[in-house]
């Protein structure tokens, strides 16, 4: 869009621009940049245009963003143009993704390269190797307190380990994830380390406050995200005498983003990190972007502000990189991350669905499906050109953060359901044969969340131990119905490490004094590299749910149906037990999949007379895609096996 006082000032600042940056050809780059700088001007001017070095802080910007496109390479600057071409490329069904630790997966980043064609041969093309920066020994939070924002951490390798990574899965059409947090640094930062030393300008890239007046004002309505081992939300520093906050650990200071400075400084660490090689960068704890007194200081609106600037900011310099918003907020917030006010995706293209994840655990302890339709019926609609991450289990704990009027709706009360879900995975109701560990809890409000691995969670940990066969057949089947379930949803499928040979609980990080007191540990495994040959003997667990798992990647990469173009309905069957949803082709008449899944340890009926005849099944010739079998039918009824999914066409095998 085109505007006089915007362009008035790009004229004025690209007569200033640094000669190093002008000389270069930047034709693609001015032609982005005109064509963006209306919203980034009115962006950066409603954040920070009461400041007087306003016009010198965006000719900052702009040079950020120029010297970040001429450091970006030939092979990188031609997979901008062809995604600016194909601008729904990331909608495919062809996309499958995993989440792991470099160290725990393989060692270290070399040896993640080296695992490429293990991950190839499951089906996975989108790899997220979660958090590599340089951090301290032992308080890191898992990667995510960073001491250095461009660099490795030497006990996983270096950045050139990163280029080779990024070149391997390039040549092979995978696409390379990695995290940026955005939200705060370690506390033995450099920036932090200026700040303690007295350093005025450093001392303002973080909120720090002399006495506890301010603090104590915003403690008044702030929650606390690890309420046992790090309650309070500031941390009195004795070298710089002064109270800092710290939302998440004691060693994690929250960055200032009322500071243009810490914006732009972290716009160019963003850059840099799209310039090793990323596809898609995770932008981790966006929600807590902008403090306010009186308010949580999450999901405000100038943290919105902030995410629509970088990703203005990215369209000019590296438009083929997406954003993953690490957002896990309540139902009606988690949209917004998208971009509110937007048609298409203007904040971040892709967002953890962690409500249908932790709806999907319920339906797992109820064994019925309940608040998991009532869930997903009142899911925000998402914008058209965004799309969700489906998952069933990551790095973090399971919270349980499902709307109380929809547990209401389902027939529970929300205190009791939720503490029924704690006990239930922790094994401490009846006769569950989870083995999770509670996490987070606090005292104050009797909440807590869940630690613990998939394999675990769901009972396989506890039927391999005590040899329960059939035990272990209904582990596994529960496995691939919840994988099933995000397979087909709608948006990019997301495993964990481990989970596809059915890894159990890892207590080895009790031996470690840094993590013993994080239970989150026990889901992020070493894996045991004997464990994943395990996979290629017939009717082990390992055998099961990897070969089912590739199987079910490879009829997903070629459904249309599956692809996500916000063409999903769900069905009420009125049947609680069952999870039923219809997938269209967007491109092809008449061509839908029909998903069912069975939750409850007995079989279950559909009436296909709940169906009806909308979408023009035939349904003497229901195939199922994944299995290619014909599901058992009696006249209008469908029956389905315990534990059991269908993925439902009469379109043919295809």
């Amino acid at each position: 869009m085109y505007e006089q006082v915007s362009h008035a000032l790009l004229n004025r600042i690209l007569d200033r621009i640094k000669p190093g940056i002008a000389k270069h050809d930047l034709r693609h780059f001015y032609t982005r940049l005109g064509g963006n700088f209306y919203a980034i001007h009115s962006l950066f001017q409603q954040l920070y245009g009461h400041r007087e070095d306003f016009e010198t802080l965006m000719l900052r910007l702009v040079e950020v963003m120029a010297a970040q496109y001429l450091a970006r390479d030939d092979e990188l600057l031609a997979l901008d143009a062809a995604r600016e071409n194909d601008h729904n490329w990331f909608l495919s069904q062809e996309w499958v993704g995993m989440a792991l630790y470099a160290d725990g997966f393989a060692r270290d980043l070399k040896g993640v390269t080296q695992g490429v064609p293990y991950l190839q041969e499951l089906g996975v093309n989108m790899v997220h190797v979660m958090p590599i920066l340089e951090c301290p020994q032992g308080a890191s939070d898992g990667g995510y307190a960073v001491s250095n924002f461009r660099n490795v951490d030497p006990r996983v390798g270096t950045l050139a380990d990163v280029g080779e990574l990024s070149a391997s899965l390039r040549r092979r059409g995978m696409l390379l994830t990695l995290d940026v947090v955005v939200n705060h640094t370690s506390d033995e930062h450099e920036w932090a380390a200026k700040a303690r030393a007295g350093e005025r300008k450093y001392q303002d890239y973080y909120y720090t406050f002399p006495n506890r007046d301010i603090p104590d004002m915003f403690e008044e309505t702030l929650p606390e995200i690890f309420p046992e081992t790090s309650p309070g939300n500031f941390t009195w520093d004795e070298a710089m005498q002064r109270w800092v906050m710290t939302v998440f650990n004691s060693y994690q200071w929250d960055l200032n983003y009322s500071n243009p400075s810490v914006f732009i400084e972290m716009l160019d660490i963003v850059l840099f990190w799209a310039n090793r090689g990323a596809d898609i960068l995770r932008l981790d704890a966006v929600a807590f972007l902008w403090k306010k007194i009186g308010t949580t200081s999450q999901n405000e609106r100038e943290a919105h502000l902030i995410l629509q600037l970088m990703k203005d900011c990215m369209q000019v310099t590296c438009p083929g990189v997406l954003f993953i918003a690490e957002a896990i907020v309540a139902p009606v917030e988690v949209t917004k991350y998208f971009g509110e006010d937007a048609i298409v995706a203007k904040e971040c293209e892709i967002a953890y669905n962690a409500t249908f994840m932790a709806l999907l655990w319920d339906a797992v302890a109820t064994k019925n499906a309940k608040l998991l339709n009532i869930g997903v019926a009142s899911q925000p609609l998402k914008l058209d050109r965004a799309t969700w991450l489906n998952y069933v289990r990551c790095h973090d704990d399971i919270g349980l953060g499902f709307d109380d009027a929809d547990i209401v709706r389902a027939g529970y009360q929300p205190y009791a359901h939720r503490r029924f879900l704690v006990d239930w995975f922790t094994g401490a109701y009846g006769d569950s044969p989870a083995r999770g560990q509670p996490f987070g809890r606090n005292d104050k409000t009797g909440d807590a969340r869940i630690s613990g691995s998939l394999a675990s969670l769901v009972g396989l940990e506890t039927a391999i131990g005590s040899g329960d066969l059939e035990h272990i057949d209904e582990a596994v089947r529960v496995i691939l119905l919840l994988h099933s379930m995000i397979m087909a949803y709608g948006g990019i499928p997301l495993l964990y490490y481990g989970d596809e040979i059915g890894t159990v609980n890892d207590c080895t990080y009790l031996q470690d004094e840094a993590k013993s007191r994080d239970n989150r540990w026990m889901h992020r495994p070493r894996i045991q590299w004997a464990d994943v040959e395990k996979r290629r003997q017939h009717g082990t667990p390992q055998q099961r749910i990897f070969d089912g798992l590739r199987k079910m990647i490879g009829v997903r990469k070629t459904t249309a149906a599956f692809a996500d173009f916000n063409n999903r309905e769900l069905i009420d069957t009125g049947n609680d037990h069952l999870f039923v949803f219809v997938r269209t082709n967007p491109e092809r008449f008449n061509d839908h999949v029909l998903v069912v899944g069975n939750f409850d340890a007995n079989p279950q009926s559909l009436d296909l007379k709940d169906i009806g005849t909308r979408w023009g099944f035939d349904y003497g010739r229901l195939r199922d895609l994944y299995s290619g079998e014909s599901p058992a039918q009696f006249k209008d009824q469908l029956v389905i096996p315990p534990y059991r999914f269908y993925w439902l066409s009469d379109q043919g095998t295809r």
